[in-house]
């Protein structure tokens, strides 16, 4: 696959990604008014409202994830204007095996019409990055609206088109037509509401107005979008379908950033003294510099098995945030894994692993496994007490623990962590299928490996455990020899015969 950034690559992925969860509307020309202009609603640009969003595509459930921001307001290139951020991401599987996409997009827009003057897009993938910076000179008077088209005039990018969406009227059986440009394209979409539905989602269940979109010249067919019936209109839900499969938009977060507050001014005479202000929360500290990652980095294997180069899996470790989870700083940990071709006919499986460590010593305080392995199935969510030493399953078990036990995906996070400039062997307390274990991780010897056409510099590393047969398993790992502490290969033996993962995607960016 070519994963440089040409043109017609990211025109694909911005139409297939973008034009899919920023709809493709932001005009109107009529809602059974006569053609009267649209009325225009600020209540979606409310500053620091955040909203994420998980992207399944075909039979891949977290294809990607999607983060849309309303930043500030205020004065910005001269003007006063609304900032509005967006970052689109591919992850595990598709990350790996199709589209690379690691996008930030940053749209400044009028705040009496939703109109953007400036959209600034940062493109990356595996190999190099590419920034640009568009001014949209929006025309003023007759010349703006189009003879077929009376309403708000001017051309919407994805991302503000996303919000002008929101901000219409969404009255029931009114339709919209829209002009959006995106990649040096023009779209001519029209958006009808068709009625009103209950849509359930993992964040709860929400009351909507349902609308269809048709997008001339577009891959992306049999669009529905889902707005909440308020005067929000958050889209919780988004559909559609290409040629190769079914595309999903669901709502999976939405939170309101605390910004700053303005400096009081002196009041005037009489003083009077007012009573301080409660505390603030402190924002989240950043990862510690000492630590080898950083929030995003996205670690990505391909599995082979036996003397076979085709693989047979693929796996992705991500580290997804800093902030606070269930009433604690926490860092989200997350290891997606499945088989695929070949192995996938044979034994079908499909596992996530959430974690979320404290972001000092990387102990999980909460982990979610939800795990399809063949027949087996196991949905389970535990709450670790470290103090304590107990770990608490959703369905009332008990678990006695050492203190200090991670789990499987804080344990792959931790070990980057140790000092191999001494021969002594580390002893990390994992808990294993419910049961905890003492694993070691001993430094071996410096060696360079082969990774697809690049030999890299390596400290292979022994895994043992505490069992009666220590090394039954033969497992094996190979790290960058720097900073990084990548994780470059791993092996081990099972019934199946000699496993391998190898890094499939090394980042560009040093740390």
């Amino acid at each position: 696959m070519n994963r440089s950034l040409k043109p017609p690559f990211f025109s694909t992925l911005t139409i297939l990604f973008l034009a899919f969860v920023f709809p493709l509307f932001g005009q109107g020309n009529g809602d059974g008014n006569g053609g009267q202009a649209i009325p225009f609603s600020l209540a979606p640009y409310r500053i620091g409202e955040r909203l994420t969003y998980n992207v399944a595509f075909s039979n891949f459930p977290d294809a990607a994830h999607v983060e849309v921001e309303v930043m500030s307001r205020g004065m910005h290139f001269g003007r006063e204007s609304i900032q509005l951020r967006a970052h689109v991401e591919t992850n595990g599987v598709i990350n790996v095996a199709l589209f690379a996409i690691n996008n930030d997009y940053m749209t400044y827009i009028d705040p009496a019409s939703g109109l953007p003057f400036r959209v600034e897009e940062s493109a990356r993938d595996a190999i190099k990055a590419a920034d640009s910076v568009q001014d949209f000179n929006q025309p003023a008077g007759n010349e703006a609206i189009p003879p077929k088209q009376r309403g708000f005039p001017g051309t919407y990018d994805f991302l503000s088109a996303f919000y002008r969406a929101r901000a219409l009227p969404l009255a029931a059986g009114a339709f919209y037509d829209l002009s959006v440009r995106g990649q040096g394209v023009d779209y001519q979409a029209e958006l009808k509401v068709v009625g009103r539905d209950t849509i359930r989602t993992n964040v709860g269940s929400f009351q909507t107005i349902v609308t269809e979109v048709k997008v001339s010249g577009s891959p992306l067919k049999n669009i529905r979008v889902y707005f909440t019936d308020d005067e929000r209109h958050v889209p919780v839900l988004i559909r559609g379908r290409v040629r190769s499969g079914d595309l999903t938009a669901e709502l999976a977060g939405s939170e309101l950033v605390k910004q700053p507050e303005d400096v009081p001014r002196p009041a005037p005479a009489p003083i009077v003294v007012a009573p301080a202000p409660a505390p603030v929360p402190a924002a989240p500290a950043a990862l510690s510099e000492n630590l080898p990652f950083k929030v995003g980095e996205q670690l990505n294997y391909q599995v082979f098995i036996g003397t076979n180069n085709t693989p047979m899996g693929l796996a992705s470790f991500q580290v997804r945030g800093h902030q606070r989870y269930f009433d604690k700083d926490g860092v989200f940990l997350s290891v997606t894994a499945q088989t695929t071709g070949a192995a996938a006919a044979l034994f079908t499986a499909r596992d996530q692993i959430d974690s979320y460590v404290d972001p000092q010593a990387l102990l999980p305080f909460r982990t979610v496994l939800n795990l399809v392995e063949g027949r087996r199935r196991l949905n389970q969510t535990l709450t670790v007490n470290q103090d304590n030493g107990v770990a608490n399953t959703d369905n009332g078990g008990r678990i006695e623990i050492p203190v200090g036990t991670h789990d499987y995906v804080s344990f792959f996070y931790i070990l980057r962590t140790f000092n191999f400039a001494t021969k002594k062997r580390n002893g990390v307390a994992v808990l294993v299928e419910n049961k905890p274990k003492t694993l070691f991780v001993e430094a071996l010897k410096r060696e360079s490996i082969q990774l697809g056409s690049r030999s890299i510099p390596a400290l292979a590393l022994s895994i043992t455990s505490d069992d009666p047969q220590p090394d039954k398993y033969q497992l094996r790992m190979w790290i960058s020899d720097d900073r990084q502490r990548l994780p470059l290969r791993i092996t081990c033996t099972t019934k199946l015969g000699p496993l391998r993962a190898d890094l499939a995607i090394l980042p560009t960016t040093p740390q």
